[in-house]
């Protein structure tokens, strides 16, 4: 838990750390303007993309979860009242082919580039398991910016080097990725050589805490500062507008 405070004064106590969690994503929009905003990653990633159109980012693009652009940020789980736009799938994969989108995936593994498994574990020709394929994992990191979002940060997902490569990183060509949020920090790849960087720690979590749950060796400044906290209108438009029914909290308990 934790606690902020407004422009205005008023105090918000309380933010869980999915509500931490859902702003981290949502200021991966930040500057994006009139682009598609596709977080297919869960719960969490789809709050934040509508938390940001709700505040800072009116010009994104949201979608009902299918090919409705809807005139307002839609609450999670629901359908949108009002249709603005329509996006079906092959106007959606020109957006992808130019550059008109920002998605958030989430990776099975990833390794210290931001190269990222989501089609199998162990070795390609005899797998131990088969998970999605690389699905639009190539074409979404080769021409999109791509963030990703890890509900829970393991050793398991966070390893030296993935068992297929789904999805490019910046040792490969890929075109921007941005971030990566988890349960418990924020990574990026601003380092020499773009190699993945801690660029924050959620509150009540340690520098240790993240380096212990990674495997292989963080780039880590000397001085690490905490998530930003959400403010007092952040957190009524999560509870009462965009998440009344508390799905966040299944992708991150308290």
């Amino acid at each position: 838990m934790a606690t902020t405070t407004d422009a205005t004064g008023a105090t918000a106590t309380d933010a869980t750390r999915a509500e931490v969690c859902a702003v981290a994503c949502a200021e991966l929009f930040r500057g994006d303007g009139e682009i598609v905003a596709a977080a297919v990653a869960g719960f969490v990633p789809m709050l934040g993309s509508r938390l940001a159109r709700s505040t800072f980012e009116p010009d994104l693009l949201t979608t009902d979860g299918g090919p409705s652009l809807s005139a307002d940020p839609v609450p999670l789980g629901a359908a949108a009242d009002v249709v603005e736009g329509w996006l079906p799938f092959r106007d959606h994969l020109w957006l992808v082919l130019n550059g008109r989108r920002h998605v958030i995936m989430g990776p099975s593994q990833i390794d210290p580039y931001g190269g990222t498994n989501i089609s199998c574990i162990g070795d390609w020709a005899r797998p131990s398991r088969q998970l999605l394929g690389v699905r639009g994992g190539p074409g979404n990191t080769l021409l999109n910016t791509t963030s990703y979002w890890v509900p829970k940060h393991s050793t398991r997902v966070f390893t030296e080097k993935v068992d297929m490569v789904s999805g490019v990183g910046t040792d490969r060509g890929a075109h921007e990725i941005r971030a990566v949020v988890t349960n418990l920090a924020v990574l990026d790849f601003a380092s020499p050589g773009r190699r993945m960087r801690l660029r924050s720690v959620h509150p009540g979590v340690t520098v240790d805490d993240v380096v212990a749950a990674t495997g292989f060796e963080l780039v880590v400044p000397e001085d690490v500062p905490e998530t930003r906290l959400p403010d007092a209108e952040e957190l009524r438009i999560m509870r009462d507008v965009l998440d009344p029914k508390g799905l966040r909290e299944r992708e991150v308990p308290s």
